[in-house]
Parts: C-alpha cells; structure tokens; sequence
C-alpha cells in the first residue's frame, strides 16, 4: 500500500474549538507512543479534494503533548479559508506551511490542545451518545463498531465513530473515526455547499 506522509492535522486540528482543560485531565498520563517525536501520519497518495504534497510530523514532546510541523500544496479554497484561521500558518499561493499544531494522545484518547477548538476528540471507551463539550457546541459519538467494519489499508477494524456540526469557516459538519490500537484512521469534511472531502488516517506507530 502506498503512503505519503500526511497533515490529517493540517486540516482537521485547527477546526477543533474551546474546552476545559480538565475534560482533557480525564484522558489520563499513560502517553501513546503515536505522541513520540519522530512520528509521522500519511494518508492516500491521491490527490484529495485538491489537497496534495502533504507532509508532516512530530516535531515536539512537551508534557505529554505533541507539537506537529508540516507542509502541503492547497488548491481547494475551502481548506485555505480553514487553515487561515489558525496563527502557525504561512500561505504561499498554494503552498501552506504550519506549525505548532498540538495534541495530547494518551492509551486512553486523542485531544486537541490549540487550535480553532481545544478539546477531546475521542476517548476509546466511548459509548454511543457520549458527548465531548467544547466551546461552541459539542462532539457526539454516533456509532461504535461491534465487528470488524471499516476498510483500514489491507484491513478490516472495529472503529468509534465522532461527529461535531462548527458551523464555521465553510464546515458544517466534522466526522472522525478513531481505534484504540490505531488512533484517528480517518477524518470528513462537510462544507456549506454540500461538498465533502474524505482522508485515510494512518501513524506510524501504533498503541500496543
């Protein structure tokens, strides 16, 4: 299977919205080793929704929170008016450069630390209904998989499905699925026109 390496974070983390730091607290300190420094996400090498050239890595540890760096070549206006938003960008005509992106991933969840919205995005013990409070609004997990359902490269995985509704910046609609082993595998856009762009999530490496 072909990769590159990909900012899932370039697109998705800054669209994340104010929480407490204390519903990030209850993700507990047994650090994945997907936050170590040297770690990197990828996703198709396809051209997505205008999105190509992307990579990315962790460039930090800090307490136990990662610090993400990356580059990717952006034709796809929506995603330039999202990545605007966020103070660690630069745009270059199509070439977008960020930095400072931060995420605590522990064994127990994944979490978004700065950004357009601070707070959890998933806890791997999720039920369906459970709900993720942030400043505007609030995430809510929508489905959790009882067997192996979802195409993850070669394999099929059991994954807990996430969706939040921003309302801002041209998205109305962010969905996430995320595995316990495996981490986020995968993150939507829906924009206010009804289009939506879809990335294959992977890290290279895993929760044991």
């Amino acid at each position: 299977m072909k990769r590159t390496v990909s900012l899932f974070s370039l697109c998705g983390l800054v669209l994340l919205a104010g929480c407490s730091k204390d519903s990030i607290k209850s993700l507990g300190d047994d650090i994945s080793p997907m936050s170590n420094v040297g770690v990197t996400v990828s996703s198709t090498s396809t051209n997505i929704s205008g999105v190509s050239n992307i990579s990315g890595s962790v460039t930090g540890l800090d307490d136990g929170v990662s610090i993400y760096t990356g580059t990717a070549t952006i034709t796809n206006d929506n995603f330039k008016n999202i990545l605007t938003n966020f103070p660690g960008t630069e745009v270059d005509g199509n070439t977008v450069t960020i930095e400072g992106l931060e995420f605590k991933q522990t064994t127990e969840g994944i979490a978004s630390i700065n950004g357009l919205a601070e707070g959890i995005i998933v806890k791997y013990d999720a039920e369906v209904g459970d709900t993720y409070k942030t400043e505007d609004g609030e995430r809510t997990v929508v489905s959790r998989s009882s067997e192996d359902d979802y195409y993850y490269g070669f394999y099929m995985i059991k994954v807990i499905q996430v969706e939040e509704t921003p309302e801002k910046f041209g998205v109305k609609k962010i969905t996430y699925w995320a595995n316990h082993r495996f981490g986020l595998v995968g993150i939507e856009f829906t924009f206010d026109d009804g289009s939506t762009a879809k990335f294959p999530v992977y890290t290279s490496t895993e929760n044991s």
